[in-house]
């Protein structure tokens, strides 16, 4: 069957089809809501995130509000505790926040997350800047060498640095990338209107090109020659326990639904099976395989199962007792002697440094920060034991992260605004017939949430669940391609949810959009959408080009108010 872009299949008619064929959902009582309820929105879309989900403030802050399952379970204690967690700066020894060694991306997860929304657009790469939400993926792209005689069949990431790659470490040792060698430069875009509408209004289309110097890397090997570089910024983390709670089962209806019209990506979809592809689920102790749903490249497939603070502060804790760091950048550490220099003069006295001392030969010391600094998989856990737990202790206890566990659980989404404005109603309705909704699918209902945690937390206590709500995050959950420039890695990037995104000024003070911030307002992350023909949302964008400016503003104001 000949495959035609999503957004020109589902367009008009079809999409009220598809919609209630993909609605999977059950009755959670949303109709007593106190939102109004009127021919375009029904009461239960006032509040996004169900009735268990959803805060009624929607005002600066917003964003960090807990939900009322926090409180129906009893458990604003924990969820204030644990947002400590994700606020607070980490040290290298002050309990109960250490972390960051020996090397680390942010001192702190709010720092990726102002407001605890999304990232915003930097033109300059520092680590301690607060909303500098990016990330660094550095990959060589499909077609290229592979170094062994063939070429890479796709993108794929660079070995030698961390997948997250950091830019900043303890004294004396180097940072995987020096982030003062590390090169942002904005280019222009134009599309095929030439970045005007008919009727004379203009936009901007940029993008990031990003450029590191080989003398800010210090692995040894370094990377070889060849390889990209692409910026992906943080996204809202509002209701993220909601996208949890959704059955896999529902998920793989939408992916089916979805498989009829449009190329999907086959690490998530088999084609020719017309199911799920192997790469699809990750595989969690205790719960067998659940798909993955989270972030751009869906790496993720449970809230619950959460590197983030280990990854971005390299804090360990009881399940990741090993480093997120590379063997390659241990060695690049372990000889370069000014390193070897500085801890053979304080390692004996600096606690911190003293494990790498040993018997304070520069040939041990040599062996010991390669031995050490390379302790970065589950293999090695037991020689990390060996020479940290046991002399520092846990630098994450299991209380706090259970605390933790909860507080991410816990955020609600804000209620939505302004839903018996005119305008917002011609927005949705808008919004539904160009074919916007095709991926930014409007509701989901959940499941009977049956929340997944590694077995130290779990039986710790409960958490906030979600069962049975209605909720409306506006997302496939579904990865699309755009072919913009400067695309994301793989070109696959899943929907973003829209819900709360209006008040994203707000909370964080800017309302940039799209993957690496690219949009700094909606009409721009749309026109993006289209900027190439081979985009899975080109036609729904041209229908978008072709409306009045009336038409438009009333999209942009629904868009802000759900």
């Amino acid at each position: 069957m000949r495959k035609y872009p999503i957004s020109k299949v589902l367009t008009l008619s079809v999409i009220a089809i598809s919609l209630s064929a993909c609605s999977d959902d059950k009755t959670n009582g949303s109709e007593n809501n106190n939102g109004n309820q009127n021919a375009t929105f029904d009461a239960s879309e006032w509040y996004p995130g169900g009735e268990l989900g959803t805060t009624e403030n929607t005002t600066a802050g917003c964003y960090q509000d807990e939900s009322p399952a926090v409180e129906e379970a009893g458990l604003l204690k924990e969820f204030n505790y644990g947002e400590a967690f994700f606020e607070r700066n980490y040290t290298l020894n002050t309990k109960p926040f250490k972390g960051l060694g020996p090397c680390w991306v942010r001192p702190s997860c709010i720092y990726c997350h102002p407001g605890y929304g999304h990232g915003k657009k930097q033109y300059k790469y520092e680590a301690n800047t607060m909303g500098n939400g990016y990330l660094l993926a550095l990959f060589y792209p499909a077609g290229s060498s592979d170094g062994k005689g063939g070429a890479y069949s796709e993108d794929t990431y660079v070995t030698e640095i961390a997948g997250v790659p950091q830019t900043k470490a303890q004294t004396p040792f180097l940072p995987p990338i020096d982030e003062s060698g590390i090169h942002i430069e904005w280019k222009k875009a134009t599309d095929e209107h030439g970045n005007k509408f008919a009727d004379g209004e203009t936009y901007e289309l940029s993008y990031p090109e990003v450029t590191i110097d080989e003398a800010a890397i210090h692995t040894s090997p370094k990377p070889r020659a060849g390889y990209t570089v692409r910026l992906e910024s943080t996204i809202g983390i509002q209701g993220t326990a909601l996208i949890d709670a959704i059955p896999d089962d529902s998920l793989k209806k939408q992916y089916a639904h979805e498989a009829q019209f449009a190329k999907l990506n086959p690490m998530m979809w088999d084609a020719d099976k017309n199911d799920w592809a192997s790469t699809a689920f990750m595989n969690l102790e205790g719960r067998g395989n659940v798909v993955r749903r989270f972030n751009y490249q869906l790496s993720r497939s449970s809230l619950q199962q959460d590197y983030a603070i280990w990854e971005i502060c390299n804090v360990t804790r009881k399940d990741l007792h090993y480093l997120y760091t590379t063997k390659e950048w241990a060695k690049a550490n372990s000889e370069d002697e000014k390193v070897i220099d500085y801890i053979q003069q304080h390692g004996k006295d600096d606690k911190l440094l003293n494990p790498y001392y040993g018997d304070g030969t520069r040939e041990n010391i040599k062996y010991l920060v390669n031995l050490l600094l390379g302790l970065n998989s589950p293999e090695d856990a037991p020689t990390y034991e060996k020479y940290f737990v046991d002399k520092f202790g846990e630098e994450m206890e299991d209380q706090n992260y259970y605390n933790f566990m909860v507080w991410q659980r816990g955020l609600a989404v804000p209620k939505a605004r302004n839903l018996d404005d005119e305008q917002v109603k011609q927005g949705k309705q808008i919004f539904m017939r160009i074919g916007c909704a095709n991926c930014h699918r409007p509701s989901w209902t959940t499941g009977k949430d049956d929340y997944w945690a590694t077995s130290f937390v779990k039986g710790m206590g409960k958490m906030p669940t979600y069962p049975y709500q209605k909720i409306y995050p506006y997302s496939d959950f579904v990865q699309h391609r755009l072919y913009m420039e400067n695309d994301i890695i793989n070109g696959w990037c899943r929907t973003t949810p829209l819900w709360g995104r209006g008040l994203s000024v707000a909370n964080t003070g800017a309302e940039d959009r799209l993957h690496d911030c690219r949009a700094k307002n909606e009409i721009e992350a749309i026109m993006w959408h289209g900027y190439s023909k081979n985009s899975d949302a080109y036609f729904a964008t041209q229908n978008f080009y072709k409306l009045s400016k009336a038409e438009r503003d009333a999209v942009v104001k629904f868009i802000r108010s759900i």
